[in-house]
């Protein structure tokens, strides 16, 4: 970690010529983006079914750009939940750019720990209005963090190579004292560090085709995950995730086609946690194989280039998913889904969206003790807009 540190600072001095320049005054830029969406939901489930008006999201960006080498950003998340209004920070952190080849950033960011989270979460840019299973901030792999990234790009040949590595703090185990249903589970958003150990993380892209239509991803995040000085210091998760993407203009069916795909899994290491036995009085030890896995594809088509400007607009999309948590764990479950959606574009950043999901579900940790198999269908209407 130390080394990590004199690495980058002492990049950062390698730019020092031109931070002068850069702070001229004149030489600044502000600007707000950001996304919104709306919709309605029909959910049906074995336990009844409900039609509710939802969204009511909106997540404003800033960024500030001073000179050719330093920027600026963050993303607010202000939406309605359980009747509530959450409001959250998404991401917030400074960035330089060393050379064409390399830039540093630090504070919180998106991890690029595969490309769901980073680049395809906004509710404008997911061609679905839902995420896959296990995918998400309350996933099993983490969507942010704070710390500080080296990430770049470099063409190799006809080729082009991307990369990333970052030191953040890491995600906490849950030991069970609190919630026991959790117990095991991990809690990526631990922003203050639970102990002196710092997640270490990567991601490498290959676009193998000279017009980079396609892209092969591999990414590693590993941490020491228990409290300092607790039993569960020395336990520790180790993450990888693999993810894919294919988009192309294809003459002969006249269109669009684009897939996407990613695959994560979790292991955690041995550790035992204690609960209570039925009699209340007891408390008994367990333990269980702490690995989960997600994974999701995803497939779209829209006929660019018809001549009708009705039908050019239109976009037929199809995902499927699944995710698996331990066996054997108090939160274990076993969940797939289907997902069918008919978009139409209004703008290049403006959809109008109409899914369809079904999702057949087994244990959980909200699940009721011997539910068995469930099947939930919802159908979702949804408007999004980026700006």
């Amino acid at each position: 970690m130390k080394r990590f540190l004199i690495i980058s600072i002492g990049i950062l001095l390698l730019g020092g010529n031109s931070f002068a320049q850069d702070s001229k005054p004149g030489r600044t830029q502000f600007m707000v983006r950001g996304y919104g969406h709306a919709g309605l939901d029909y959910l049906k489930t074995p336990d009844g079914t409900s039609l509710s008006y939802v969204g009511a999201a909106f997540s404003p960006i800033f960024i500030f750009k001073q000179g050719s080498r330093f920027l600026f950003e963050a993303e607010l998340e202000f939406q309605l939940d359980q009747n509530q209004l959450d409001i959250g920070l998404e991401y917030a952190n400074l960035m330089f750019v060393i050379n064409k080849y390399l830039m540093v950033r630090g504070g919180k960011f998106l991890l690029p720990f595969g490309t769901f989270m980073e680049r395809l979460h906004p509710a404008w840019v997911n061609r679905l209005s839902s995420k896959p299973l296990g995918f998400g901030h309350d996933g099993i792999a983490p969507s942010s963090g704070i710390g500080i990234e080296l990430r770049g790009s470099a063409p190799i040949g006809g080729t082009t190579i991307n990369y990333s590595v970052y030191s953040t703090n890491g995600p906490r185990l849950k030991d069970g004292s609190e919630e026991p249903d959790e117990a095991g589970m991990l809690n990526f958003e631990n922003y203050i560090d639970n102990n002196i150990n710092k997640a270490i993380g990567g991601r490498i892209g290959y676009l193998p085709l000279y017009n980079s239509s396609m892209e092969l991803g591999v990414s590693f995040y590993t941490a020491k995950v228990g409290d300092k000085g607790s039993v569960y210091e020395n336990v520790r998760s180790t993450l990888w995730a693999f993810d894919f993407s294919y988009v192309k203009q294809i003459s002969p069916i006249k269109g669009v086609l684009d897939l996407k795909a990613q695959y994560n899994q979790t292991q955690v290491s041995d550790a035992y946690y204690l609960e209570l036995e039925e009699d209340r009085d007891t408390i008994a030890s367990y333990t269980f194989d702490n690995f989960s896995r997600a994974y999701y594809a995803q497939l779209s088509y829209r006929p660019s280039m018809s001549g009708n400007n009705f039908l050019k607009n239109i976009e037929f999309v199809s995902r499927y998913s699944k995710l698996n948590t331990p066996e054997g764990s108090e939160w274990e479950s076993n969940a797939d889904e289907l997902s069918f959606g008919l978009n139409y574009w209004i703008s290049w950043r403006q959809v109008l969206k109409l899914n369809y999901s079904f999702i057949n579900s087994e244990g959980g940790h909200d699940a009721t003790e011997g539910a068995g198999k469930q099947q939930s269908n919802t159908l979702f209407v949804q408007w999004a807009i980026g700006f």
